[in-house]
C-alpha cells in the first residue's frame, strides 16, 4: 500500500527531537515484564476527546481482564514529535500500537510494518492514506472513524439559529481531516440554505485571529479539528463577543464552549477500538482484513450557559434529550 510522505517533516528533524517531556507516561503500575501485553499509544494533543478515546481504549483491556502495560506519549501537538514517537515504537518490542488522531496515525504507519497499528479518531483513513480501503485495510494498519454525522449537525445548527445563512469554520490547513469535514459541510449546506465560510489556521494561536476573520457569519461550525478544539477558548472568546453561536462536531467542543452538538462518545469509540485490538492479540485478527469500524451511536450536548452568551435558545425537544454540560 502506497503510504504519503507527510509534507514538511525532515526525518533527520525529527530524529533530533528529543522524546523526554513528550510523555503522560504509563498508566499502570506493573513491570513491562510481568505484563501479558506491551502496548504503545501515541496521542497526538491533550484536549477532551482524544483523551477519552485513549482511556476508553485502556478501559476495554480492564474489563477484559487483560494485563496490559501502556507507554502512553503524548506529541503536543507537534508533528515532528508524533514522528519522533512512532520511530522510537518501532524500535520497541511491542505487541500493538495505538495511534491517537489522524497526524499520530500516519506517523506510525509509516514508521511501524512489522507490528499491528491500531488508530481512532481519525475522520478518513482513505484520505490519510492509511488504508487501502475501509472494507478492506490491506496492510497492518486499521481502526476506527470518528467521521461525525455533519449533515445533521448543520441541521442541528438551523434548529438553533433558524435564520442562519452564513455558516464559518475555522480549520487546521495541515490536517486532512478538517479538509475532509469542511468539503462535506460545503457539498451538505446548500440543502439546507447555508453557505460555508472557511480560514485556516496553522498554529493555536492563529485561532482568535481567524475566527475575526471569518466577518459577518450568523454562527461557527467546529469540526473534530485537534488544532482548534484544543484552542477552543480562543475561537469561543471571539463567539461571546460577536453574539455568534458555535455548534461542534464533539462534545469536548461543548464543554469547551459552544452551544451544542450531535456527536459521538469518543469514549465509546476508543472502547471499541480496544475491542479491536483484543481480536488481534487474543483471537488473530488481521488488520489486513479488520474493516475500519465506525462510531455505533450518536448523542446530543448542550450548553445552556454557551447559549445564553452567545444569544440563543437551545429547543425544548433537544433539551430533552441531550445531556447538559454545567
Amino acid at each position: 500500500m502506497k503510504r504519503k510522505v507527510i509534507a514538511g517533516i525532515a526525518l533527520a528533524a525529527a530524529s533530533a527531537l528529543a522524546l523526554a517531556g513528550c510523555s503522560n507516561g504509563s498508566t499502570d503500575g506493573n513491570d513491562a515484564s510481568a505484563a501479558d501485553y506491551n502496548i504503545g499509544i501515541s496521542q497526538l494533543v491533550q484536549h477532551p476527546a482524544l483523551d477519552a478515546a485513549t482511556e476508553g481504549f485502556q478501559k476495554a483491556f480492564e474489563d477484559a481482564g487483560i494485563n496490559a502495560k501502556f507507554d502512553i506519549q503524548n506529541a503536543n501537538g507537534e508533528q515532528g514529535t508524533a514522528v519522533t514517537i512512532a520511530q522510537t515504537f518501532a524500535s520497541q518490542d511491542l505487541d500493538l500500537v495505538l495511534a491517537v488522531a489522524t497526524p499520530a496515525a500516519q506517523a506510525m504507519a509509516q514508521a511501524i510494518t512489522d507490528k499491528p497499528v491500531l488508530f481512532t479518531a481519525v475522520t478518513d483513513a482513505v484520505a490519510a492514506e492509511l488504508v487501502d480501503s475501509n472494507e478492506k485495510p490491506g496492510a497492518n494498519v486499521t481502526g476506527t472513524s470518528d467521521m461525525a454525522p455533519i449533515d445533521e449537525q448543520l441541521k442541528l445548527l438551523k434548529q438553533i439559529v433558524p435564520d442562519a445563512k452564513k455558516v464559518g469554520i475555522v480549520y487546521a490547513s495541515g490536517e486532512v481531516n478538517s479538509q475532509v469535514q469542511v468539503d462535506a459541510a460545503t457539498e451538505a449546506a446548500p440543502a439546507l440554505g447555508l453557505e460555508i465560510v472557511s480560514t485556516t489556521v496553522t498554529t493555536a494561536n492563529d485561532i482568535q485571529q481567524a475566527a475575526e476573520a471569518l466577518g459577518d457569519v450568523d454562527a461557527i461550525y467546529v469540526p473534530t479539528d485537534n488544532m482548534v478544539v484544543s484552542g477552543i477558548s480562543s475561537l469561543v472568546q471571539v463567539a461571546e463577543a460577536k453574539k455568534i453561536p458555535v455548534i461542534g462536531a464533539e462534545s469536548g467542543t461543548v464543554e469547551g464552549g459552544a452551544v451544542a452538538t450531535l456527536g459521538i462518545d469518543y469514549f465509546q469509540l476508543g472502547y471499541q477500538t480496544g475491542e479491536m485490538a483484543i481480536k488481534i492479540l487474543k483471537d488473530g485478527g488481521d488488520p489486513a482484513t479488520m474493516a475500519v469500524e465506525v462510531s455505533k451511536t450518536f448523542s446530543y450536548v448542550v450548553n445552556p450557559g454557551a447559549a445564553e452568551r452567545m444569544g440563543v435558545t437551545i429547543p425544548a425537544d433537544i433539551l430533552d434529550q441531550a445531556e447538559t454540560v454545567e
